[in-house]
């Protein structure tokens, strides 16, 4: 049965971690596969999860994500802890590629969003190193900035034509 136009916008769900960009400069991303049970999936789809306190951590090989919060699904019974540990799916040469990059001082492995992908979870994991007090700064006068420029210009349009 072919897919309707809907049904692939329906199917990207995000759950983004707005924080993590204005905590951490992003080094590089990847997209991983994320093993999750049942109710968890509904959750994640209903939009009832949590990144702002995820992190990832790579023990004996693999990839875990660690406080990701998935509030427990109100219509099943068998829902897991909603804090537990997740497993993440990256190939072993990417998986060699992050542990190359991480012992490098000061980054760390972030989440950005969880999304669904022909039906699949996925999480787009970065590694980022964090931000000092007065990067923080410069990055909203940089914004700021920028927005009075914008505004600048459209008001300039507007009287122009």
């Amino acid at each position: 049965m072919p897919k309707s136009a809907d049904a692939g916008a329906r199917d990207r769900v995000a759950i983004s971690n707005r924080r993590a960009r204005h905590e951490y400069f992003i080094v590089d991303v990847y997209e991983c596969g994320l093993v999750l049970v049942g109710s968890e999936v509904k959750s994640i789809r209903d939009g009832r999860a949590n990144l702002s306190e995820a992190y990832a951590r790579i023990d004996n090989g693999e990839v875990w994500l660690y406080g990701m919060h998935v509030s427990p699904y109100p219509f099943s019974r068998d829902n897991p802890d909603p804090d537990r540990k997740r497993k993440l799916l990256l190939n072993r040469s990417e998986i060699d590629r992050i542990v190359s990059k991480l012992t490098e001082a000061g980054l760390t492995l972030v989440p950005l969003k969880v999304y669904f992908e022909n039906g699949k979870a996925k999480i787009e994991l970065a590694i980022a190193r964090g931000k000092r007090q007065w990067d923080k700064r410069q990055a909203m006068a940089e914004r700021d900035a920028k927005r009075e420029t914008d505004r600048a210009v459209r008001q300039h349009n507007r009287g122009g034509e």
